[in-house]
């Protein structure tokens, strides 16, 4: 009641101080004191203690919660049932038949559960109970880690771990700064700084510290690793004093101390209230293709069981009309029988054929596809040609569920810089009001640091240098970047000063370390960042200092950066970078269109740019900024919101200085990756928020694009010449006339005699076509038709994209008719949306965080590396897991169909065709081993061959393997083999002569008969399916043929004293001491076996597929196909590998070096009729490999209405 009590009071404290929003905020009193009298309430709230609980189960409540998540599984449940009714009437089969094996999964699987708690609980008390140590009473003191309390001022030494989500008050360092490291949280290892609050960083001892009074008014606890809003609130001669709070001074639980000798902080969150523990809860599930495919097999089983239950209940009673048929002599029912309504006597009789033939439904499958899963994705894991050696990284497997997804994608979403490129930064050249500048320039064959090169006018003037030196200058202060500190090897200090080839920068972002490094090459060294004062050193060696006043970060929604600088002079300076689109229309002066035409030059030949600008200040101006800015900084709800109005009104009337030129390298085999999807069938998206010109030269090089690909543009351009309706309208009808109205399949793109087709989209025009409400009422569905064209594109590109359109173009293909399965792959946070969209997500190890790889189903080192996930990995998760479910469903037709046709024979009395032992065996121990085995390791085309022919992936596309067709005719198979099985043996035993003395077989000898046959022939079935075989192969479906023979020797021939009938007693010793039994089995195996193998014969010689070509001539070549023999000539005859592009020998582009001659000319050029690219090879050097495109856009025309 005291709880409840203390909620009121704060819910009426809060309400009458007017706080609406009391909800989403806390306050936290820093060393648990009560603010001053007259200040603002004290309202004493309630926090968890810092424990962690990672465990889910108490020795309490481990049984009926395990039992209770367990049972929530259909399969678990729907055997529980029929254990149940098992055990209610009188059923024909024992309960342990059922029982048993729902005993053995579920026990296994609690066991499994129960010791990984056990683990997290060991590993729970460890971190718990760890000393932590605390600022009370002007002392230091320890206490346990679980005993920490929301307020308590804690003290970190360096390389100590933070013991939950604390706020920076002091350091050792002068500047109230430490270093983190967050690799426990986010896999990141750089070093990353924080800062303290500006009021308190001076306060350096613990009675110092203890003496703080303040308080902090924080957002409630929330997962998101990267954002922080708060506001501190100092109480300084009983006036308060209040600062913003950000990400920049929160230090997260997990995270170390680095470089830095000691830091005071104050706990804000504690225990499962930290980010950390909030981190725990996982992404939402995704299901394969696969698992939906078995999901709809096991409703048609069930609906079979229900109709073989339903017709069996019929003929009974049909059966049982006859009176001398209903009460036999020998089985007279009693009174209470007799009594019993029909319906009830029916409804009894259903549920028991139910039970007799529950065994159709495998009980198994689903723990089998579970350990195949899990063991198969170390696979993954374990290749070492996955492993890339410079980071010291391989793949890792977020999640096993997909990994026969892999073998399913149709679409490749893939963002361009740091996946398709290095995001390895490096400074090519800078203009400056028209005037060009690059770092070095090479003269007589001698490299000259800090020289500038004039490319387009004459060499700059007084005032035209005084504003280059403005924009070096700008490119010196604004930015985030960070100075390494001096680092001593052998007594010899190193630093920036010393002319080394290592940077001594760092940055979240490559992009600022290029240009820092670069401007440093032309003259201009940025040194250092101390109380606020930015230091540089210019060309005269001369140290000049600025204070740093505010920092408007970047995002990638404004797409720009802004910092506010005063000189030695007193002079105010707004400096702001960022990219073109987002400068140059805040831009009221400066040479625009020079610079704008050395952008677009520059973004033709795939560099990287940004522009500079800046805007002088009056002190009136600055104040109304700080105005602005701190209203927005100390909100505590909408901070972001805020913030962005507040830089939208500050970075305005901006005059242009100038734009830097980047370079980002194409990974290696980034384009021979490419190439290799577009064979495999896989339309290959990229998306990034880059210029369309960079972008686009970026497509180029990575051979996304051809120089037969016939590019349309749907961007801002085209639809401010014309309105969207007529764009979307005549591209669509450009590409309907190539190939007319039928769309193209994936594999379309292969065929060479239709022109390939390439789109680019910008964000702002995707924007418009997403929209659902279009202004014009004849606009038609603008999503349709834009899919449509997307359809038939080889490649698409989306530039200026938004993060949360990415995820928007991924949602779009998902939800088209065709429903195609979906991947995106992406290295930054900016991805994480599309990464979580698509069915199948993979992060990238780059440079720019491990968001992606946190939010990933998968994660792999490079781009490169894709190829052989999707190509061999993928394709033989999706070859093994097709196998095993229909493998699994074939085997329980087999299994329960002769029992079926047994009710024929047996009155439909209820009388099970096995005994209890071969029916609860049949599935855990004779038969499961060897699929689980198959569905490991089974190769049936050799590796090398699927990485050197993609095309062999379009043999599983679609979920081929588990198509209808498909089912149904593992479903025939097991029904004529069941078939086979039991009137083989029928007739058989028809003979009264089968023993050599003249006894008759019983109905016990006649099912272990059948019985046998069965398990030999399921078990050789899957052993004529193998083609890769091993001695574990041999040993595992060898063995179980043996262990079966063994376990019916020992059950038949020993009287086991627990059984309460020995019904089975020297039956199978009695069944193999016949000849005719011995020669029954032969031929019963054989005649099952024959016309799925005469079927794969006549098959493989008439409509071979590709594979199946592939595998004939494999053996021909005894396993050296992949190195003798050329692979086009195996191909299955079809329009779509007949017409292979001509590209499919080129190399793979190498890395560009910009100090090749630069002799590329911008061209815009419209053709009236199909181009000759022939007259265009100087431009289009990129396509065979040499070196990186340098061209300028090149369009054509295919109508008379429609540019592309």
């Amino acid at each position: 009641m005291g709880m409840d009590f203390s909620t009121l009071r704060t819910l009426i404290s809060r309400y009458c101080a007017g706080e609406e929003n009391w909800v989403d905020s806390r306050t936290v009193y820093i060393g648990h004191k009560e603010p001053p009298p007259g200040t603002e309430a004290f309202i004493q709230q309630r926090f968890p203690d810092n424990r962690i609980v990672s465990s889910k189960y108490t020795f309490w409540n481990f049984i009926p919660k395990n039992m209770f998540e367990q049972f929530r599984r259909v399969a678990n449940f729907y055997f529980l049932i029929i254990f149940l009714v098992q055990l209610i009437i009188d059923t024909p089969t024992s309960p342990v038949t059922s029982g048993l094996p729902l005993f053995f999964v579920i026990t296994v699987t609690a066991i499994k559960q129960g010791y990984e708690d056990w683990l997290r609980h060991k590993a729970d008390n460890a971190v718990n109970k760890c000393p932590v140590h605390v600022v009370q009473h002007g002392k230091v003191t320890r206490k346990q880690s679980r005993k920490l309390r929301v307020g308590d001022v804690v003290f970190v030494k360096e390389d100590e771990t933070f013991p939950c989500d604390l706020i920076l008050l002091s350091s050792s360092r002068d500047d109230g700064t430490c270093y983190v490291t967050t690799a426990s949280l986010d896999g990141e290892s750089s070093h990353k700084t924080y800062y303290a609050v500006q009021d308190t960083k001076a306060y350096r001892t613990e009675k110092e510290v203890d003496s703080i009074h303040a308080t902090i008014e924080c957002e409630q606890p929330q997962p998101d690793l990267y954002k922080f809003v708060g506001r501190i609130n100092i109480y300084m001669d009983n006036e308060p004093v209040a600062r913003p709070l950000g990400s920049e001074n929160l230090l997260l639980r997990g995270a170390t101390l680095k470089n830095t000798e000691y830091i005071y902080a104050v706990a804000i969150y504690t225990g499962m209230e930290t980010k950390m523990a909030l981190n725990y809860q996982s992404k939402c599930q995704k299901r394969s293709a696969v698992e939906k495919s078995m999901n709809a097999y096991l409703v048609v089983y069930l609906c079979i069981l229900i109709s073989k239950a339903v017709i069996n209940t019929a003929l009974k009673y049909a059966w049982q009309a006859d009176t001398n048929r209903d009460e036999p002599w020998y089985n007279q029912r009693t009174e209470t029988e007799r009594q019993r309504h029909v319906v009830i006597r029916a409804f009894t009789d259903f549920l028991a054929f139910m039970v007799l033939f529950n065994y159709i439904i495998p009980v198994s499958m689903y723990v089998t596809v579970e350990m195949q899963k899990f063991l198969g994705s170390y696979f993954i894991v374990w290749d070492d040609e996955m492993l890339d050696e410079e980071l010291g990284e391989r793949a890792v497997v977020n999640t096993s569920d997909l990994n026969e997804e892999l073998g399913q994608v149709e679409y490749v979403f893939t963002d361009k810089t740091g996946t398709l490129t290095e995001n390895n930064m490096e400074f090519i050249e800078c203009c400056v009001d028209g005037h060009v500048y690059v770092p070095n320039v090479i003269c007589n064959g001698q490299v000259m640091p800090g020289a500038g090169m004039d490319m387009i006018d004459s060499s700059p003037g007084p005032e035209a240098r005084e504003r280059e030196e403005l924009f070096f200058r700008a490119l010196c202060l604004c930015h985030t970047v960070q100075v390494k500190e001096e680092d001593t090897v052998d007594g010899i200090k190193q630093g920036i000063h010393q002319g080394k080839s290592t940077s001594f920068y760092i940055s979240s972002s490559p992009d600022e370390v290029a240009l820092v490094e670069g401007v440093k090459g032309l003259g201009f060294t940025y040194l250092r960042l101390k109380d606020s004062h930015m230091e540089i050193l210019n060309r005269d060696d001369e140290i000049e200092s600025f204070e740093l006043l505010e920092v408007l970060t970047f995002d990638s929604v404004r797409r720009r950066m802004s910092v506010i600088v005063r000189d030695s002079r007193g002079e105010l300076y707004l400096f702001c970078k960022g990219a073109d689109s987002s400068i140059f229309p805040r831009v009221v002066s400066g040479k625009v269109e020079q610079v704008r035409a050395r952008v677009e030059h520059n973004a033709v030949e795939g560099l990287r740019t940004l522009c500079v600008a800046y805007r002088p200040l009056s002190p009136e101006q600055y104040q109304e900024v700080c105005h602005q800015l701190s209203g927005a900084k100390l909100a505590l709800q909408d901070r972001d919101k805020r913030l962005a109005e507040a830089y939208d009104q500050i970075e305005k009337d901006l005059i242009l200085l100038g734009a830097t030129a980047v370079e980002d390298r194409l990974q290696e085999k980034a384009a021979d990756t490419i190439e290799s999807l577009h064979k495999a069938g896989i339309k290959v998206w990229v998306l990034t928020g880059d210029k369309m010109e960079t972008a686009a030269a970026t497509c180029y090089a990575s051979k996304l694009f051809h120089r037969n690909t016939q590019i349309l543009e749907l961007t801002t351009k085209r639809t401010e010449e014309q309105s969207l309706h007529d764009v979307l309208f005549d591209l669509s009808r450009t590409v309907l006339r190539q190939h007319g109205t039928l769309p193209r399949d994936n594999f379309s793109s292969l065929s060479g005699d239709c022109t390939d087709f390439g789109l680019i989209i910008d964000g702002a025009t995707l924007s418009a076509v997403m929209r659902p409400d279009q202004e014009d009422s004849n606009s038609g569905n603008y999503k349709e038709i834009f899919l449509e064209i997307c359809r038939n594109c080889s490649a698409v590109l989306c530039c200026r994209m938004a993060p949360l359109q990415k995820a928007q173009i991924v949602k779009l293909i998902k939800a088209s008719k065709e429903h195609p399965i979906t991947l995106a792959i992406g290295d930054g946070a900016n991805d994480v949306s599309m990464i979580l969209e698509a069915h199948v997500g993979i992060g990238i190890m780059g440079k720019e965080g491990r968001q992606a790889v946190r939010n990933s189903d998968y994660a792999i080192p490079k781009f490169k590396h894709l190829k052989k996930m999707l190509l061999v990995h993928g394709h033989y998760y999706y070859i093994r897991i097709s196998e095993l479910v229909q493998y699994f469903f074939y085997k329980n037709v087999c299994f329960i169909f002769p029992q079926f046709l047994y009710q024929f024979f047996c009155g439909f009395s209820q009388q099970p065709l096995y005994d209890t032992a071969y029916l609860t065996l049949y599935n855990i121990s004779f038969t499961s081993l060897p699929i689980l085995l198959y569905s490991l390791i089974e190769q049936h085309i050799n590796m090398d061959i699927l990485k050197k022919d993609p095309s062999l992936y379009r043999d599983i596309a679609k979920n081929s393997l588990l198509q209808w067709s498909t089912f149904i005719y593992w479903t025939v198979l097991g029904v004529y083999d069941a078939i086979v099985m039991f009137f083989g043996a029928y007739f058989l035993f028809d003979n009264t002569t089968f023993t050599s003395n003249g006894q008759m077989f019983g109905n016990w000898t006649f099912g272990t008969l059948v019985f046998t046959v069965l398990v030999f022939t399921v078990t050789f079935k899957l052993a004529l399916d193998t083609h890769y075989w091993t001695w574990i192969n041999h040993f595992v479906i060898w063995g179980s043929l043996i262990f079966f023979v063994v376990f019916s020797l020992l059950w038949g021939g020993i009287i086991w004293p627990f059984l309460n009938y020995q019904r089975m007693y020297y039956v199978f010793m009695q069944m193999l001491s016949s000849g005719p039994a011995w020669l029954s089995i032969i031929l019963l195996i054989t005649a099952s076996l024959l016309p799925d193998v005469v079927k794969k014969v006549i098959w493989r010689a008439l409509w071979p597929t590709t594979t199946e070509r592939i595998q004939s001539a494999d053996k021909l070549y005894k396993g050296q196909l992949s190195e003798f023999t050329p692979l086009a000539s195996l191909h299955a005859p079809s329009k779509t590998s007949s017409h292979r592009r001509g590209s499919g020998n080129q190399g793979n582009a190498q890395n560009p070096r910009r100090s090749e001659p630069f002799n590329k000319k911008i061209m815009f050029t419209r053709w009236q009729k199909t181009p000759d690219y022939s007259t265009f090879t100087p431009l289009l050097r990129f396509a065979d490999g040499s070196r990186h495109l340098r061209q300028g856009r090149a369009y054509g025309e295919a109508g008379p209405e429609t540019s592309v």
